[in-house]
């Protein structure tokens, strides 16, 4: 299975973390969309969006992290990544779909457009007022709702799944941009990323990104 993206991106990295728990063979073509030229010549082909990641799968293409995470649950059903139960399953696709719109849309999104693509890629100026409100507004609330839902070692069905991927994804990148969970303010939440962190599949995959994290100047300190 070939899949397209950048191992930095919430959405690729969730696809490579399925990938590496369920064993499934995969080599990675880098292809970041916001650097002109970079994709592929038939990439609308692969990605009809535009977006990343996708993946190419023997001939068989699909896009949008989700839904390739769900064909990779079909492809290899085991260890499951999305609970038996019908009501710990609904959950986790919820959480998995809330962290891809509201935690990254409205927290990760504008401050690594304006901390990184603005100034570092398109050459045009950063919004400061954008990454203000993403800090002190979007951030607390999406992490205060985290918070309450008193995460332990999961989020949904006692077990790893879509919504610890895509939840523990977005955290990453939060402290790659030099950013921090309170920990007093949000102790549960603290414990759940730091538990998520050290697991043997994060450590690989940190591992991988480290050339890519390097390049592009990010914070490594917080990793252990």
């Amino acid at each position: 299975m070939k899949i397209y993206g950048v191992p930095l991106s919430v959405h690729t990295r969730k696809v490579i973390l399925a990938a590496r728990i369920k064993e499934i063979p995969h080599e990675v073509e880098v292809v970041i969309p916001v650097i002109p030229d970079n994709p592929p010549p038939n990439w609308r082909e692969i990605s009809p969006t535009g977006l990343i990641p996708a993946i190419n799968d023997d001939g068989f293409v699909l896009a949008d992290s989700t839904a390739i995470l769900l064909y990779m649950e079909r492809k290899r059903p085991q260890p499951a990544l999305l609970p038996s139960n019908d009501r710990d399953y609904g959950t986790a696709l919820f959480l998995d779909s809330w962290a891809g719109s509201t935690m990254f849309r409205g927290v990760i999104l504008p401050i690594f457009q304006n901390q990184v693509v603005n100034p570092s890629i398109r050459k045009v100026a950063c919004d400061n007022a954008a990454i203000e409100a993403a800090l002190t507004k979007a951030a607390p609330e999406a992490f205060g709702y985290l918070e309450s839902l008193k995460p332990e070692a999961f989020l949904a069905g006692g077990k790893l799944s879509i919504a610890d991927l895509a939840v523990v994804s977005n955290l990453i990148l939060f402290h790659y941009l030099g950013h921090r969970l309170d920990a007093a303010r949000f102790p549960k939440l603290q414990t759940y990323f730091r538990r998520h962190v050290g697991s043997a599949a994060l450590q690989s995959t940190l591992k991988d990104e480290t050339p890519f994290a390097q390049q592009m100047g990010l914070d490594r300190s917080w990793i252990g």
